[in-house]
């Protein structure tokens, strides 16, 4: 009888978790894993952000699962809208001093995408869509260029500001004029008089390659003539590329770059609502672009909406990204227009003073889940913009049910980001300003929040400084290595395994108080070294 009541016991142990709402089975590894009441503590995410309070990242932390595989074996691929795949889940933010022409080219290489920003002509955005649309690795398509009327003092400042050592000479100082020549370091080294022009110390017989040349063939010219630098130009004798030696050298594959299916690089722009940015659209259409954020503060508006039916009924080909929302009735009424993606963030970037002065908007990380919960029924895909200010804020917003995260303040300040260097304080800086502040405004950027027609122009941002971050070369893959080992903490081999735990309310959170956050930062120390990371 002992042994008989042990094994109904043992039944009963086993089996009676199963009629509990709470429980699970979850495939790990290929087997199957019973989640129970008994064995998990800690909230689900529909528990912790069912009270009506507008949390964001830093007042929430997850609990770790248990781990399987290694950091390398976790895969960070995932959907930026319906139809495009991404390998890693970064997106830059189409700002002015965030994403032109080179900020796009890298983000692709390094597996994200960039969103060229429209506070521009329509002309000049299309120009850089083109410019990442024929870009192949290791030729450069927008060189600094001087013109043979500058000075040797122009050439020294610019080889300070962006630590270049040799420059094309054009008759117009500008791409696409006639190559003249090359200016390098040892042409100015010892000129005593800053003010002699380029001229006169220029090197005039430069070895140049044909417009067509291969990059092998290029690679060769520049091995054979020992030169440093080596411009491409076509049949008339203009400069339309440059190839550096220390790039040769430096070149290595990017096997995660975000390519179409004509093997160019992808790349994003974005536009407003004013029916003058139709034409805008089909301009950029034009020059090859694969989607378009309709970029607004507050998507959930008519103009918006009208523009998203406007796109899908006469580009179907570009992909649509619709916002900014931070509510589920937001976000239903731009997937019913037809949106492909969604942007979620109101007032939560670095910059934006929107909730300080409106009193509008949600926290960032009641946003993403409230939102990604309901377009995921859809079957859209979401971006979490804005409050992202470190690699644990990254996975946090992936763990609420973001599939990439847009990022500002991060990767402005980069050497890929728009704007000059220059010293404040001891420090290498560069300017990064929101596009409400009054400074973007005075520009174009009013639109963005419906203040392009109001005598008294209104911010929603602020202009600033930040200190230089480097290159994203260096940036990124370290956002990446250290969001592989906060999945690897909680037992997800991908994105999508990290979403089928949180919807399973397998992945466990808790709240954080004031004092918890200290205590998960350097404390109690008379001193410390700060570790140095890109």
């Amino acid at each position: 009888m002992r042994y008989i009541s042990l094994f109904y016991l043992f039944l009963f142990t086993m089996f009676a978790p199963i009629a509990g709402a709470a429980s699970a089975y979850l495939p790990i590894g290929g087997n199957s894993h019973l989640i129970t009441d008994e064995i998990t503590d800690g909230l689900s995410a529909i528990d912790l952000f069912g009270k009506g309070v507008s949390l964001t990242y830093d007042d929430f932390i997850l609990l770790p699962g248990q781990i399987r595989f290694a950091s390398d074996e976790v895969s960070l691929e995932t959907q930026l809208t319906r139809r495009i795949r991404l390998k890693t889940p970064y997106v830059s933010s189409p700002m002015d001093t965030v994403t032109e022409t080179k900020m796009a080219i890298q983000m692709a290489l390094m597996g994200g995408i960039g969103i060229i920003h429209y506070n521009n002509s329509i002309a000049e955005q299309a120009d850089m869509v083109r410019i990442v649309k024929r870009f192949e690795n290791g030729f450069i398509l927008d060189p600094i260029v001087l013109s043979d009327t500058d000075t040797v003092g122009d050439a020294i400042h610019i080889t300070k500001q962006m630590g270049f050592s040799g420059f094309p000479v054009t008759d117009s100082g500008k791409m696409y004029g006639k190559l003249v020549g090359i200016v390098t370091k040892r042409d100015i080294d010892f000129v005593p008089d800053l003010s002699t022009p380029i001229s006169q110390v220029m090197t005039r017989d430069v070895i140049t390659a044909f417009e067509g040349t291969s990059l092998e063939e290029a690679r060769q010219i520049l091995i054979e003539s020992k030169k440093s630098l080596l411009p491409i130009v076509n049949q008339e004798g203009n400069l339309i590329a440059l190839i550096s030696r220390k790039d040769m050298k430096n070149n290595k594959a990017f096997p995660l770059a975000s390519k179409s299916k004509d093997m160019q690089l992808l790349v994003g722009a974005a536009v407003g609502t004013r029916i003058e940015d139709r034409e805008r659209v089909a301009t950029l259409s034009d020059a090859g672009v694969d989607v378009i954020v309709i970029d607004s503060s507050q998507g959930d508006s008519t103009y918006q909406i009208d523009m998203i039916r406007f796109i899908k009924e006469n580009y179907p080909h570009i992909e649509v990204i619709g916002g900014n929302v931070v509510t589920m009735s937001q976000a239903v009424h731009l997937i019913e227009a037809g949106v492909d993606g969604l942007r979620i963030g109101m007032g939560s970037g670095s910059i934006c003073i929107t909730q300080e002065m409106l009193a509008v908007g949600r926290g960032q990380a009641t946003s993403v889940f409230q939102v990604a919960k309901i377009a995921h029924e859809y079957g859209v895909p979401v971006i979490a913009d804005g409050g992202i200010r470190n690699s644990g804020h990254i996975f946090r917003a992936l763990a609420l049910g973001a599939d990439t995260v847009m990022m500002g303040s991060m990767l402005a300040g980069t050497e890929e980001s728009p704007g000059d260097y220059f010293m404040e304080g001891g420090v290498r800086m560069k300017k990064y300003r929101g596009m409400g502040s009054l400074e973007a405004m005075k520009k174009n950027s009013a639109e963005r929040y419906l203040n392009d027609k109001n005598a008294v122009k209104f911010a929603q941002g602020v202009s600033g400084t930040v200190a230089d971050k480097g290159s994203i070369k260096n940036l990124l893959p370290f956002l990446s290595e250290a969001l592989r080992h906060s999945m690897q903490d909680v037992g997800a081999a991908s994105l999508q395994q990290l979403a089928y735990y949180r919807e399973n309310e397998a992945l466990r959170f808790e709240w954080r108080t004031s004092a918890a956050q200290g205590e998960g930062k350097v404390h109690s120390l008379h001193s410390y070294e700060q570790p140095v990371h890109p």
